[in-house]
């Protein structure tokens, strides 16, 4: 059996945060205890065997934004990238990924092909040190080409084994909470190797906490930020996009140009740690704090028909901190007319898969060709699609193409050099 890898070590978790000038409380599990309380600083900076879960099509980035942090030598694969942090590496990865769903923490890895090797594996992991009895717990798990195929299975036979090893070391165990765990503890078991990692996310990272409503088929946000991030654009030209709905992408657009923290408004799981280090965390929020800056007026347009929508969009630029930055306006999409020689426009029409039928968008995709030929001279367009048969009736050339996924439909990123 190999040895679990950089498991986390047991530590006081502090009482409170103070992030925006709120106070986020939170109770120790465990009080006098000095099994518990026995982290030292040099045990904050021990290597984690991290991995940030990444809509697939946008691993690169992800590795390119862990690189921005300070994080050498991330290595990008299918639907996410591993690599090696310490503490507040950990905490800066969760606090600015754009396109991570979640950012996991490794602590073992070994070969699974029975229940009994599972619960083996899993309670060799010394959870004691981890988990208190008055704790909560959830377990996640996902299989692919292994010989346990049951998800629910493994999950519950985790959850024993977790539950078992914390009960004969305190006499007592944890219980479950799946809406919201004080650790949440992921199964990954791939070709029968298992896995076992800490979710030091909590809810998912799209959550950032400024949508407080979603419209009919919302854009997740981790998508949005890529595509805006795939553009390349940087904040030094307008972004305008003439089908905003709910504001997703022009909010995403400005938090980047803002230089404001996609996490910086919401809780993480690894706040709910033993070990979690409250003025580390406050250093880093009020470092990323310091770095905010205020958006000229017309860097960050959205347009839309719906006043509904538009309504939302409004709701959520304020709730993500950028009243009065991104402005929004009524229109139908062949009344939209960007201001500017230059810029990029982004536009994420229905493409049948959920709204809509597909014979009635055939025309607005014809509407999208026409608007950004006839009206977007010298700006640099790009249509997010999971239909390229509607996305044909657009009638220009695409110069490049970006494959992206919007959940499980594969999508294409069109750009368009509009002369």
């Amino acid at each position: 059996m190999d040895k679990p890898n950089h498991i986390l070590r047991p530590g006081k978790r502090n009482g409170a945060v103070k992030k925006n000038g709120l106070r986020h409380e939170y109770q120790p599990a465990i009080a006098n205890s000095a099994a518990m309380t026995k982290t030292t600083a040099k045990h904050l900076n021990l290597p984690l065997n991290c991995f940030a879960a990444v809509p697939r099509g946008a691993e690169e980035l992800a590795a390119s934004e862990l690189a921005a942090l300070g994080i050498r030598d991330a290595k990008p694969g299918k639907g996410g990238v591993a690599f090696i942090a310490d503490r507040a590496g950990l905490y800066r990865a969760n606090l600015w990924l754009r396109t991570a769903s979640r950012v996991l923490v490794q602590l073992a890895l070994f070969p699974c092909t029975n229940p009994a090797e599972l619960y083996a594996g899993v309670y060799a992991i010394s959870w004691q040190e981890l988990i208190t009895p008055d704790m909560t717990l959830a377990v996640d798990c996902s299989l692919r080409d292994s010989a346990l195929t049951h998800s629910g299975f493994v999950a519950l036979k985790t959850k024993d084994a977790v539950v078992d090893r914390i009960r004969v070391s305190c006499g007592s165990r944890p219980n479950v909470d799946t809406a919201a765990p004080d650790m949440r503890i992921n199964v990954h078991l791939h070709k029968n190797i298992c896995t076992i990692s800490l979710d030091s996310s909590g809810d998912s990272l799209d959550r950032r906490g400024y949508r407080l409503e979603r419209n009919e088929a919302p854009l997740r946000e981790t998508l949005a930020a890529a595509v805006v991030a795939l553009t390349g654009w940087d904040g030094t030209i307008p972004l305008a996009d003439p089908m905003c709905g709910s504001g997703t992408i022009p909010v995403e657009a400005a938090l980047m140009a803002a230089h404001i923290p996609p996490g910086l408004q919401r809780l993480f799981g690894f706040q709910r740690w033993l070990d979690f280090d409250s003025a580390l965390w406050a250093d880093i929020c009020a470092e990323a704090e310091a770095g905010i800056r205020r958006l000229l007026v017309g860097l960050v347009t959205g347009y839309d028909v719906d006043n509904k929508a538009l309504l939302l969009a409004g709701r959520n630029c304020s709730k993500a901190g950028l009243e009065g930055q991104i402005h929004f306006f009524h229109a139908a999409l062949l009344e939209f007319r960007p201001e500017g020689d230059k810029g990029v426009v982004i536009i994420n029409p229905p493409y049948g898969k959920r709204l809509g039928d597909e014979d009635d968008l055939r025309e607005l995709y014809c509407q999208i060709g026409d608007v950004m030929k006839k009206q977007c001279r010298g700006w640099t367009g790009y249509v997010l699609t999971g239909n390229l048969e509607l996305a044909k009736y657009i009638g220009l050339k695409a110069s490049r193409r970006y494959v992206l996924f919007n959940g499980a439909i594969e999508c294409r990123l069109l750009k368009y050099d509009l002369y």
